[in-house]
């Protein structure tokens, strides 16, 4: 195994910068950035789930920034990569000591992370401790381009807000007055089920009860027998990953999907529709990506990611990609030198990308301003038919960027 392939495990016996010694110095202290060497290599640590419920969602992200990486000659900006991987196993409790080990003891110059927001609110928070760039590829907590913002820390995938509020909308106009709603009893899954809140009561709609299952617990049926004792119009749901697998299969086997529709975040069925089957069919999303999209980068992406790794590339795999091509533009801008943080940081907020997923560019709180596509899985795929928001852009509240 090389160096660049080393994933490295949580030791706190080991680790002198843990989080309680991190707190106690947090006004006073930062940790140096590395003085880099033009032409040395850029160390990137890669702080994703690359075990448990998340799991395959982390390594997709990380084989879509490999890619990226590869595609220019193991470079970004011209400088070559060092990777330091961490599994997060999206543990909360663990993060701030995993986020400092990167930082501190291996002295990583970018971070790359993660899925669990939780696990992203702990990272955040040590980077504006530390000044340590952040780029994160999936988690959507609102705080992160909101009223926790800074200068160096950037999202490549999307908020909670942003991905569901256009959701409330679409389901009002289909029909449903009345619905329930089911998700994690987490941040992510509170926000995201706020957020459709918010669209769908504007628009006109009632939500008659909000069912949560703490998180990561995959036991629903208690809550699937709820719902078809109140018999909403329709459910929104959030999960993702195993959950989101169990979630879809057990809801068609109670039958409801018959009698009462299921739409969701497209992290509801993206990534998961080979294991859902046919239970998934027919169910609708929003999401800032869809399987049948049409141009010529996702078709690039597409076929490059399956050649490297066998699989079908996701939402996931262009979140990792985009953060690559991020930082590829931020680094071009000051030809490699990454202690030119002003001047690349600024590069970066002023980015448009031709992302696979379409046009991106970014807002104040460094969030990406998207489409967001509404999709209906039809024969395995989630396939576009429609737009549900246009270039759809987060208020980032407080944000003061």
């Amino acid at each position: 195994m090389s160096k660049s392939d080393l994933i490295i495990r949580p030791d706190r016996r080991r680790f002198l910068l843990g989080a309680s010694g991190l707190v106690a110095g947090a006004s006073a202290f930062r940790f140096p950035t590395p003085a880099i060497a033009q032409g040395a290599p850029l160390k990137v640590g890669l702080m994703l789930p690359y075990s448990g419920t998340f799991g395959r969602l982390g390594q997709f992200i990380d084989n879509g920034f490999r890619l990226y990486a590869e595609q220019q000659g193991g470079k970004l900006g011209g400088r070559a990569i060092e990777f330091v991987q961490i599994d997060d196993e999206s543990k909360p409790e663990s993060a701030t000591d995993n986020m400092n080990r990167l930082v501190g003891r291996d002295k990583v110059d970018i971070v790359v992370g993660t899925v669990h927001s939780g696990v992203a609110m702990a990272m955040v928070k040590v980077a504006r401790d530390t000044n340590t760039m952040l780029v994160i590829p999936n988690a959507g907590v609102n705080e992160a381009t909101g009223p926790l913002c800074a200068p160096h820390i950037f999202r490549t995938s999307f908020s909670n807000w942003q991905v569901c509020q256009p959701m409330g909308k679409v389901m009002f106009d289909a029909g449903h007055k009345n619905v329930a709603t089911i998700t994690w009893r987490y941040a992510a899954g509170q926000q995201m089920v706020d957020a459709f809140k918010e669209g769908f009561t504007a628009a006109g709609g009632k939500v008659v009860e909000d069912l949560a299952v703490p998180f990561p617990e995959v036991e629903f049926q208690a809550l699937i027998t709820r719902i078809a004792t109140l018999k909403p119009d329709a459910v929104f749901a959030f999960f993702a990953g195993g959950g989101a697998v169990k979630f879809v299969r057990d809801y068609a086997a109670a039958g409801l999907s018959k009698s009462i529709p299921l739409y969701g975040a497209g992290f509801l069925t993206d990534g998961t529709l080979q294991a859902q089957g046919d239970a998934a069919e027919g169910i609708k999303t929003t999401l800032h990506y869809a399987d049948n999209l049409d141009g010529a980068t996702n078709k690039t992406f597409s076929e490059a990611f399956l050649k490297k790794t066998g699989k079908e590339g996701d939402i996931y795999a262009v979140q990792g990609y985009d953060a690559a091509a991020l930082l590829d533009i931020g680094l071009k801008a000051v030809k490699g030198d990454f202690t030119a943080r002003a001047p690349m940081v600024a590069a970066m907020r002023a980015a448009k990308i031709d992302s696979p997923r379409g046009p991106v560019s970014f807002n104040k709180g460094n969030n990406p301003v998207q489409d967001i596509y509404l999709r209906e899985v039809r024969k395995g795929q989630n396939v576009k038919i429609g737009v549900a928001g246009k270039a759809v852009d987060d208020p980032a509240r407080g944000c003061r960027a």
